[in-house]
């Protein structure tokens, strides 16, 4: 199919888009942008964080990492479903009794103001790096489909996009958002329950033929029970847990979306809903994963990593496939890259520059001021995409999870000395402590094979740097 023709596809589908955040985005004011005016339907909240929580890294590198690592993927899932049942029951019900805008108030509430500015600070660069690590994927693909054809520079690519992304939750935020999430949910599902159908169809599998052709092939292996791997399975499932915690219960962007439920009850409802059908869903995409390294074996297609996918979605399936891709690869692009860009709008507005506070400022200041920073929060996601742009890395999803190690940690450590201990710290000292314990598991994680011979650290690095911050507090405080 002509980039003509796909390009025209990807332009109504965002004219759709508008379509929905207009009509939604109506009469919405500063409540409506944080938290959807606390009236979100907890049903649709909950199928649309499933297009968040997964974005096109999800889409396109756990299937094509199938090649290297196998099922082993789901072993983390396994600890997502402890990590999302932790949130519904710990954390939510926090957040729900103090009535947060924002999640970061819980640290000005338990230790001080800059505890709280420091937690939020950590979330801030957290959300930007996975956000723009997320994106650049999906823009890489598009630029190598669609606009390389057209003579269209990358960095024009990711503008146009994030432009697109401006226009349709500038206005409504939250409010929109959980709407435009939840089409999109649904295009991408769809396109990956149809991509599935289509390779068993044309390869003439059924579902056992598949899963023994996979098996054959080494590629439904689960459970790694080396100890000394990174990809023991004691080590991913905690690892999983905890990744879920700090990036969704500690996160304000999917918070964001929680909090703006109803009800207490009907946010448990979304949350543990959520733990479920992630199982399913990243079991569909591994099976997805085995059933690509079968067609492109098939099809003597070298591309590995998260090249397979778009290599043969685009040139090695019918044009109507190519076409279901690209939408659902954008589907798959928007609910992280819009919910990212609204979340760290309101972090800014209301943890770093105090907006709700402010009772200088008028309805229509602070207004301006948002706005602001939502455009402001676009340029930035313009410098990072162009950053990993000049890195390259072959797998994503690599990346995100590494970097949530060393950003996340810190944010991890600091709500469980609040929650599990009644000490007081040393609010000025809090900063440091947070700086430190990164810094701490960089040596550990450079060092690791002096330290530890053969046993590797992988992604528990997180709980590690959990670890190291909770210690630190625990040096600075005092008996309430």
């Amino acid at each position: 199919m002509s980039p003509g023709l796909l390009f025209s596809f990807v332009i109504a589908y965002f004219v759709i888009l508008l379509i929905v955040a207009w009509y939604t985005g109506r009469n919405s004011n500063n409540d409506s942008f944080f938290i959807g005016n606390r009236n979100s339907n907890w049903m649709l909240v909950a199928f649309g964080m499933i297009g968040t929580s997964l974005s096109g890294v999800t889409f396109v590198s756990v299937p094509g990492a199938v090649g290297k690592d196998a099922f082993s993927y789901m072993q983390i899932t396994l600890g997502y479903f402890i990590g999302y049942v932790t949130i519904a029951y710990v954390l939510i019900p926090l957040y729900y009794r103090l009535q947060l805008t924002s999640i970061y108030n819980y640290l000005d509430t338990r230790f001080g103001t800059k505890s709280y500015k420091t937690g939020a600070s950590f979330f801030i660069l957290s959300r930007t790096l996975g956000a723009t690590a997320r994106l650049y994927l999906v823009v890489r693909i598009l630029q190598d489909a669609i606009l390389s054809s057209f003579g269209v520079p990358f960095w024009v690519t990711t503008l146009v996009i994030l432009i697109m992304i401006l226009l349709y939750t500038y206005e409504g935020g939250v409010k929109t958002i959980v709407y435009t999430d939840t089409l999109q949910t649904t295009c991408m599902l769809a396109g990956l329950v149809i991509c599935v159908g289509f390779i068993l169809h044309t390869m003439d599998l059924s579902l056992g033929q598949s899963l023994s052709a996979m098996h054959e092939r080494g590629l439904t292996t689960i459970f790694n029970t080396d100890p000394d791997s990174k990809l023991f399975f004691i080590k991913q499932i905690l690892a999983g847990a905890f990744i879920t915690i700090t990036m969704t219960g500690l996160d304000q962007e999917m918070m964001q979306k929680n909090i703006s439920v109803k009800t207490l009850k009907d946010s448990k409802k979304n949350m543990v809903s959520l733990a479920f059908i992630m199982v399913i869903v990243i079991g569909l995409f591994l099976f997805l994963g085995g059933l690509l390294h079968l067609y492109g074996a098939q099809q003597q297609v070298t591309a590995t990593g998260d090249k397979l996918f778009p290599e043969l979605a685009l040139h090695h399936m019918p044009p109507v496939i190519s076409v279901i891709f690209i939408i659902a690869l954008i589907s798959a692009l928007f609910p992280s890259a819009d919910g990212a860009m609204t979340a760290l709008t309101s972090s800014l507005c209301i943890d770093i520059l105090d907006m709700q506070r402010r009772s200088d400022w008028s309805e229509a200041t602070k207004k301006k001021v948002r706005q602001r920073i939502h455009l402001l929060m676009a340029f930035i996601f313009l410098l990072f995409v162009m950053v990993f742009e000049w890195v390259n890395n072959q797998s994503m999803i690599g990346v995100i999870l590494k970097v949530a190690t060393y950003t996340y940690g810190p944010l991890l450590g600091l709500f469980a000395f609040g929650i599990l201990l009644k000490r007081k710290v040393n609010d000025a000292l809090v900063p440091l402590v947070c700086v430190a314990a990164p810094l701490l598991c960089l040596v550990v994680d450079t060092y690791q094979s002096v330290l530890f011979g053969h046993f590797q650290i992988g992604l528990e690095l997180l709980i590690i740097n959990g670890f190291f911050t909770f210690i630190g507090l625990l040096l600075i405080s005092r008996k309430a």
